[in-house]
């Protein structure tokens, strides 16, 4: 039921387009902009070409946008998240604090299809490299989750003890907790930056878990 709400409510969310052309990729664009494509064929053979387009900083209103575009010019744009109906189903954006967290063409049958990035795009180059080395991108793809695998558990650690140390804390309850791992200031930076590093790699692929990069957002 709240899916579904969701849902209704994203897509009265879109508003029409202004008929303007789609701008080319730039390479200084890779860490503020998303740009992915879809391509369906009608049963005559001709093929519709919609592309998402997504600034990753807020814009005046305080939301980051995503901007639909058929056949090269603007049709309907929206505050992610996005619904945007269009031939056969509906394409989905999501995004994270380090980039997109979902593109997506879902069929009328529930049947899912992840957008093909611009090759231009960071998400694109990182496409290219896992296609070019797989398991270079499988061991990579590895050490990120592992990544914020541990931070998660440094994290948790560190809670646990502020919490138990508090002078009306539960301490009283279940005793104090020190937490094994005791990092100086310069590397509580350093874990966030890495951790930081990891999700952004993630986002490249589409890749999310609530649990993972959530806590490192």
């Amino acid at each position: 039921m709240l899916k579904e709400w969701r849902y209704r409510r994203a897509v009265r969310r879109v508003e029409p387009g202004d008929g303007r052309p789609l701008k080319r990729f730039r390479w200084w664009q890779m860490l503020t902009r998303a740009l992915f494509r879809l391509r369906l064929t009608h049963d005559d053979g001709r093929q519709t070409v919609y592309a998402v387009d997504v600034r990753h900083q807020n814009q005046p209103d305080g939301y980051v946008r995503a901007h639909l575009y058929l056949d090269g010019r603007h049709h309907a744009e929206s505050r992610v998240p996005a619904v945007f109906p269009v031939r056969g189903g509906t394409v989905e954006v999501g995004t994270s604090a380090f980039g997109l967290k979902r593109c997506h063409y879902v069929t009328a049958e529930g049947t899912e299809h992840q957008l093909v990035p611009d090759p231009a795009s960071a998400e694109g180059r990182r496409a290219r490299l896992g296609r070019a080395h797989p398991a270079l991108s499988r061991c990579i793809g590895f050490l990120s989750s592992a990544v914020l695998a541990a931070g998660l558990v440094l994290l948790v650690l560190q809670l646990a003890e502020q919490v138990t140390r508090a002078p009306e804390g539960v301490a009283r309850y279940v005793g104090t907790f020190t937490s094994p791992i005791d990092l100086p200031a310069w590397g509580n930076v350093a874990v966030g930056l890495v951790t930081a590093a990891a999700s952004t790699e993630r986002a490249l692929r589409l890749r999310y878990s609530r649990l993972l990069d959530g806590g490192a957002g």
